[in-house]
């Protein structure tokens, strides 16, 4: 059978692979195939449940028809792509929706186990021919998942800095396989999420567990929170900045107003100084001077200085949100 080269929609019928997407969809990919709520009346409730197809996905919302599903249950969900079996995320209750959801046709028993082991374990030796094809047409691709739909189809994920002709690559699967192939290009961030793994914290990735989409991540948010500027310190297993710079950006940017700023003159208990460093969630100022050692002082105890003539000091030249050579950036 012929093989489908397109990237999420980005390439040419087997052609140069396209760009990746911002983040592993969620009812584009599963489809649906269920019942749709009333039009003109607005959405009424009916019983939903979360459902993950696989334990690194995203959680989909799924029409549970009469069925009461707990929490860790396998079920069988119905979809444009087929039969799929997934696991419980969010048991299911009484939802307002609007649109079409995929069908929960039953609660997974055993030859529905043993199919997916059967199918995990296809999945993972076009996996591993999946590779050795990249290795043997020297293709600068990271292939790192494959999942065997039940309608004629796989679906191989990869990560690549460059565009890819992969023509040649989807024949040879297609080949093997005797499968429709459809080869997706994603994202340094969406391969982290898909792959999983222990962050820094020493905790799984908060991508992979609970994040729903990636937000927006900037080097000025390290900066905000007094964070060193090294590589090490403020990138994640994707090798971008950190996700959780963004959870306490809100927090310091609004504690920060209430603080000088480094390196303004200001007026203590002890003197005239300049700010040095500031502990922004504890409001506190290390101010330095020309005559004694440094002190920290509260902020209330801490005055900003009027230049000489009145009115505001000239402000000053932003260093931007460049991150320095060698950091990574969103």
């Amino acid at each position: 059978m012929s093989g489908d080269g397109n990237g999420d929609g980005n390439g040419n019928d087997g052609g140069d692979a396209g760009g990746g997407h911002g983040e592993v969809r969620g009812g584009e990919e599963l489809g649906a195939a269920g019942r749709e709520a009333p039009r003109g009346g607005g959405a009424r409730p009916i019983n939903t449940a979360g459902v993950k197809l696989h334990p690194t996905g995203r959680t989909y919302e799924v029409d549970a028809g009469p069925l009461a599903l707990r929490h860790g249950q396998r079920v069988v969900i119905q979809s444009e792509r087929g039969t799929e079996i997934g696991t419980v995320a969010v048991a299911s209750a009484l939802r307002p929706v609007a649109g079409r959801l995929p069908r929960v046709v039953r609660v997974a028993d055993q030859r529905d186990l043993e199919r997916l082991e059967a199918n995990r374990r296809r999945a993972a030796d076009a996996l591993a021919f999946g590779r050795e094809r990249v290795r043997a047409r020297k293709l600068p691709v990271k292939m790192f998942r494959a999942e065997l739909h039940q309608n004629g189809k796989a679906t191989f994920y990869f990560a690549s800095e460059n565009r890819i002709d992969f023509r040649d690559l989807v024949r040879d699967l297609s080949s093997e396989l005797r499968l429709r192939v459809e080869l997706r290009q994603v994202g340094v961030r969406d391969e982290a999420k898909m792959v999983g793994g222990i962050g820094s914290c020493g905790l799984e990735l908060c991508c992979t567990t609970f994040l729903p989409r990636f937000a927006p991540v900037s080097i000025k948010m390290a900066k905000h929170q007094n964070l060193v500027l090294n590589p090490a310190k403020v990138s994640g297993q994707c090798g971008r900045l950190k996700c959780c710079l963004v959870y306490e950006e809100a927090n310091y940017v609004e504690a920060s107003k209430l603080l000088p700023k480094v390196g303004k003159r200001v007026s203590t208990p002890e003197g005239e100084g300049r700010v040095g460093d500031l502990d922004v969630l504890h409001g506190r100022v290390r101010v330095y001077f020309q005559d004694q050692p440094p002190q920290v002082f509260a902020a209330d105890q801490v005055r900003a200085l009027t230049p000489p003539g009145g009115g505001h000091a000239p402000p000053e030249p932003d260093p931007g949100d460049e991150p320095p050579p060698g950091l990574p950036h969103d």
